[in-house]
């Protein structure tokens, strides 16, 4: 038996897989945080990639909004706001101009517990900080639409806003391609409108997702939203799989965005030789719910054989969703019955459809197993999975529909990680 150890839950776990059954255990490359963080990011911000220096772009009379990742990502941006703030002070704008709004897409509203904590209980004290509140119509603006005919629906603060600063991180993204940049503005502060629609664009994608692919439809939306916003600047970092920081790119969207895709994809990008039967793919660090975890499925979806079996693995303990409670009453269907009763207006919640035709599709390619104490065995059932107490049954129910001599490959960090199968010529790995 070959033992096989994932993060979970905040512990470590151990199961068995068969020699003989057993591929590999792949995981983001190994990488050291930055030895002085608060110093890089000093750094960063006198060197900004393809703009001026920021205190000396922006005036006394400017109101400055930063857009930060809420708390199901783990950029720290309560380090990176304080530098902010002094080369904001130093240009003669005042505290009372600044403003942090919590780009939370259509997650859960953050409690003020854990918006001090993200930003530091000083800057929450120093500064308004608040969330995107995506429910409230009085606090979305109507911005026309997009290039590509998205309604376009935005946090009427970050209109209202003369400098507008996006704070995230760079990782793989099934929808985006990667998240960063742009992607803080649709979907972090946009309504559900305009996210619905962007989320079912990333269907259109011919079956896999656009995971890790750069240049695709939703991206260059997001471009375009961004732009009539005016998101000139991002502040972004890369992390390694323990959340620390080994990349900062600080500057023009596009420009620095692109130099961080380059660190990403080094990171993040992992070789396999060998297609799978079965992959097991741990949710860590997506952990909160399935609306998070469900990133887990996309690198397994990209690397397993056609009717092969995904084990997804994760904590959630906050069941699949505490906001898009209604999904569980379309996610076992099928990606084509979803999208009609989408476009026949039956189903109301257009980023639930969205996500379901997505899960729909990895279904259709992979049947899924979950292991999850958080989600129980009807619901995963409601999400069109089979429900298993552990890896060890998962892995036996696995084995029993692909055969005895089914090759497993294992993905402990699976939402950040980008699968890119090898050309079989030592040094040389497939595009990226």
């Amino acid at each position: 038996m070959t033992t096989v150890e994932i993060p979970f839950d905040g512990h470590p776990l151990a199961f068995d897989v068969p020699d003989d059954n057993f591929i590999e255990t792949l995981s983001p490359a190994p990488s050291s945080p930055v030895a002085d963080l608060d110093g890089k990011i000093e750094n960063a911000l006198d060197r900004p990639i393809g703009q001026a220096l920021l205190e000396d772009r922006v005036k006394p009379t400017d109101r400055v909004i930063l857009v930060s990742d809420d708390n199901t990502r783990l950029t720290p941006v309560d380090r990176i706001i304080p530098a902010l703030l002094r080369r904001l002070n130093k240009a003669g704008v005042p505290d009372d101009r600044i403003s942090c709004v919590m780009a939370l897409g259509t997650h859960r509203y953050m409690t003020d517990e854990e918006m001090a904590a993200k930003v530091s209980p000083e800057i929450f004290g120093r500064i308004h900080v608040f969330n995107h509140l995506w429910r409230d119509p009085d606090m979305l603006v109507d911005f026309g639409s997009s290039n590509q005919g998205t309604p376009l629906q935005i946090n009427r603060a970050v209109v209202d806003a003369d400098v507008v600063i996006g704070l995230g991180a760079i990782v793989p993204h099934h929808i985006a391609g990667y998240s960063g940049a742009s992607k803080i503005i649709q979907p972090g502060v946009c309504g559900a409108a305009t996210t619905a629609q962007t989320h079912m664009l990333s269907c259109e994608s011919g079956g896999d997702s656009f995971l890790g692919i750069a240049d695709n439809p939703v991206r260059r939306d997001m471009d375009d939203m961004a732009d009539k916003v005016g998101l000139k600047t991002i502040f972004n970092v890369v992390m390694n799989s323990e959340g620390g920081v080994v990349g900062l790119f600080f500057g023009d969207t596009r420009a620095a965005f692109k130099e961080g895709i380059k660190l990403a994809r080094e990171i993040y990008g992992v070789e396999y030789s060998e297609t799978p039967d079965i992959v097991v793919a741990n949710s860590h660090p997506c952990n909160l719910d399935f609306w998070q975890a469900h990133k887990s499925q996309y690198p397994a979806q990209r690397m397993v054989k056609p009717g092969g079996t995904i084990i997804v693995c994760t904590p959630a303990p906050e069941g699949v969703s505490p906001v898009h409670t209604e999904l569980l009453d379309f996610t076992a269907w099928s990606s084509d019955e979803i999208k009609s009763a989408f476009q026949q207006g039956k189903l109301s919640n257009g980023v639930a459809a969205a996500l379901a035709v997505a899960w729909a599709m990895v279904r259709e390619k992979a049947p899924v197993i979950m292991v999850s104490p958080g989600i129980s065995p009807e619901d995963k059932a409601r999400l069109g999975h089979a429900h298993a107490p552990d890896i060890s049954s998962a892995l036996t129910e696995a084995f029993r529909r692909q055969g005895p001599s089914a090759r497993v490959t294992v993905l402990t960090h699976a939402p950040e990680m980008l699968p890119v199968q090898s050309t079989g010529r030592p040094g040389v790995s497939g595009a990226l």
